[in-house]
């Protein structure tokens, strides 16, 4: 037997950094309707009624609302889409995206 003890190396794995997150906002105003916000929020954040309708209240009686929160990509398309749907319907509803802190 040998005097040298061989191991192998350890292999350091590079550490992956999560991608930043982005908020979804929604935008309160005074023109539209309460059922369309709550509609729209269950399309296209798949909410159910009772959380849509909080959403709504919240950004209703705060002036603002954070929906969810997703990767760059995804939120910034799920904002594009509800803005979308309010302009096919005529409303002036918004919704922003912003970096996570």
């Amino acid at each position: 037997m040998s005097d040298i003890d061989v191991k192998p190396d350890t292999i350091a794995k590079p550490k992956i950094e999560q991608p930043r997150l982005y908020k979804v906002i929604l935008i309160n105003d005074d023109y539209t309707p309460r059922e369309f916000v709550v509609a729209v929020l269950m399309a296209v954040f798949h909410m159910s009624e009772d959380q849509a309708y909080r959403v709504m209240m919240t950004a209703h009686q705060r002036g603002a609302c954070v929906v969810a929160a997703f990767t760059r990509d995804i939120a910034e398309s799920k904002a594009t889409e509800g803005i979308n749907a309010a302009r096919q319907a005529g409303h002036p509803l918004e919704f922003t995206t912003e970096p996570e802190e």
